[in-house]
């Protein structure tokens, strides 16, 4: 069963979230603050984390922080509602994804089942193994070698890189990108301007200067092969 830890100080929010969750066939631990997330993680790796931001103690920007410093796993995040800098802090630390308190618990099991199936689809044919100049995405393994040195992705920005390479020469909206990417029919569009900054800041020379994923200005952005 794939596992999923639920981080959250309030005891009805995690019996209520835990509980669609288990509905759905997921294996479900829970947590009700930072530091013992952070053991659980440790001791028995989960499959994806949802993590309230506001924990007593070591938050949750700072869990999802040392989390993405040793590992790949999925977070989705849970922020105050209008909180918007911990959500654009949240992504820049490399949470795959968020919702904002008060959320329907069926809403998050959608992101949660979203985010799994994206880790785990192949990738498509043309792009098993691809090269752009000195850039090479390896589909299959999920990796990206810069200059032959590997380039640490978070799931998204690995998705994102992906879909820019396949796309070459078209400009796409961010609206478009939430759609082909994230799967979302709506959503905050700072999530993808967030991700293509990070994205920009680990595979371009001068990410203030980029010339591979460049800003098209009125639209949103466009890959330029090498």
């Amino acid at each position: 069963m794939t596992r999923v830890l639920v981080v959250d100080d309030d005891p009805t929010v995690r019996e209520v979230v835990c509980s669609y969750l288990r509905a759905e066939r997921y294996d479900v631990s829970e947590a009700g603050d930072g530091e013992t997330a952070l053991a659980m993680v440790a001791d028995d790796r989960p499959d994806l984390v949802v993590l309230d931001v506001m924990l007593p103690g070591v938050d949750g920007l700072e869990v999802c922080r040392q989390v993405r410093a040793t590992t790949d796993l999925p977070v989705i995040l849970l922020t105050a509602l209008g909180a918007e800098a911990d959500r654009v802090v949240g992504l820049e630390l490399g949470a795959d994804d968020y919702l904002t308190k008060p959320f329907s618990p069926r809403e998050l099991v959608l992101r949660v089942g979203s985010v799994l199936r994206r880790r785990g689809e192949p990738a498509p044919p043309d792009l098993d193994v691809v090269r752009d100049g000195d850039l090479v995405i390896d589909g299959p393994r999920r990796q990206v070698y810069l200059f032959d040195r590997a380039v640490p992705l978070t799931m998204r920005e690995f998705d994102l890189l992906r879909f820019f390479v396949a796309n070459p020469g078209t400009a796409f909206t961010r609206v478009e990108l939430l759609d082909k990417v994230w799967g979302w029919s709506f959503g905050d569009q700072s999530t993808v301007t967030v991700h293509a900054r990070r994205l920009r800041e680990k595979i371009e020379t001068d990410p203030t200067s980029p010339t591979r994923l460049v800003t098209v200005w009125g639209v949103g952005y466009r890959w330029e092969k090498s």
